[in-house]
């Protein structure tokens, strides 16, 4: 397929479950559709080495089930796991906020098997964790958005199951919301997530998540719910096991979550210890350019996630456009998760050309020469 789209000069977007499909700018053209869909199945899995090798369009729901019956699991953290792929969450770079406590999901890959667009099957890496031969390749398509080969297969490295799960959802009245988190910021055993939600379904809150064996869980809980109480929170509510688990993922699927034709979410990556700062200066600009925001602060990645959105869509693009102005110089590295496609072709997604661009355009004609996998997507209209 790759290699006719190539000889007949038609472009090519590369689909699994459409949920991060929204990452970067629209293609400047798109004749075909390519669907992974039908890539399905564990192909290799070896529950004591702890490796398997995966179709690119498997489900993050079935990788879970499957691996879950020896104990072991994926933390992918991506949105929707029920549609999501494995492909799909690997090629838009996904990384979710327990990234802090297991790594980011490049760093579980061990091997890959990729489509090049003269028809060659790519192969990198293999089925073992230690593997030191040759260039690492399969890091490359990681987070590459589909624009230098597509994903067929994925081999990875699997984690144990962890025995407990507990979710910690507390009120933050505002007046001690700074003592809360610093206090939370203090804790000996870290969650391995830990989340500030200022809307996105919800009044201002805090969501901690503690995983890990029975007995660090609740030294945790209690450690945890022990410092929020001296800072003035008066009640944590608790979830544990599976209800833990479809909580905190609730939280994870609003990333990315649009609101009709008025929303746009952006991402703005940096230090941990900034990150509810930068939530700050965000509502801040909204309010000054009449928007309304909502803003998720990780205390532990430093990811704040900011949604702008508006009551009359015929405005909003006027209003964001000056605010994507204001919000890029006042807060760095801000990038756009999702939103409606006419907001999004507004403003450029990336902020900016990375230093490294030459390459990155030269790597792009190496794999791609005749520009068909989704051009323009990436940064610099790569």
């Amino acid at each position: 397929m790759l290699r006719g789209c190539a000889h007949a000069n038609e472009a090519v977007v590369i689909t699994g479950g459409s949920t991060l499909q929204s990452l970067g700018n629209a293609p400047r053209r798109c004749d075909v559709v390519l669907q992974t869909s039908g890539l399905r199945g564990i192909a290799e899995y070896d529950p004591r080495d702890m490796t398997a090798g995966i179709a690119a369009g498997t489900t993050l729901a079935e990788v879970a089930r499957t691996l879950a019956e020896h104990g072991q699991w994926l933390p992918f953290d991506a949105p929707h796991p029920a549609r999501a792929t494995i492909g799909g969450t690997l090629a838009a770079g996904w990384a979710g906020p327990r990234r802090a406590t297991y790594g980011r999901p490049r760093d579980l890959v061990i091997g890959s098997t990729a489509a090049l667009t003269d028809g060659t099957l790519a192969h990198a890496g293999g089925m073992v964790v230690k593997n030191v031969t040759g260039y690492d390749m399969s890091k490359l398509y990681v987070g590459s958005l589909g624009t230098l080969a597509a994903i067929v297969r994925a081999n990875v490295k699997a984690l144990p199951r962890p025995v407990a799960r507990r979710l910690a959802l507390a009120p933050l009245p505002e007046d001690v919301r700074d003592r809360a988190i610093g206090a939370i910021g203090a804790l000996v055993i870290e969650p391995a997530a830990t989340l500030v939600l200022d809307g996105f379904g919800g009044a201002l809150r805090l969501a901690l998540l503690f995983e890990g064996s029975e007995a660090v869980v609740e030294r945790g809980t209690r450690d945890a719910r022990s410092a929020l109480g001296k800072a003035g929170v008066a009640e944590t509510q608790l979830l544990d096991g599976d209800a833990a688990e479809r909580a905190f993922g609730a939280i994870v699927d609003t990333y990315v979550e649009v609101k009709g034709e008025r929303s746009i979410t952006y991402r703005a990556a940096g230090l941990p210890s900034t990150a509810w700062a930068r939530t700050r200066t965000a509502a801040a600009l909204a309010a000054q350019s009449g928007l309304a925001a909502e803003s998720i602060a990780d205390i532990r990645t430093g990811d704040a996630i900011l949604r702008f959105s508006s009551r009359t869509t015929g405005k909003m693009t006027d209003m964001l456009v000056a605010l994507d102005a204001s919000l890029r110089a006042a807060i760095e590295r801000t990038t756009i998760l999702a939103g409606a496609p006419a907001l999004r072709g507004a403003v450029d997604a990336w902020h900016g050309e990375p230093t490294t661009i030459a390459t990155m355009r030269a790597i792009k004609a190496q794999f791609d020469p005749a520009g068909i996998l989704a051009p323009g997507r990436y940064v610099g209209s790569i």
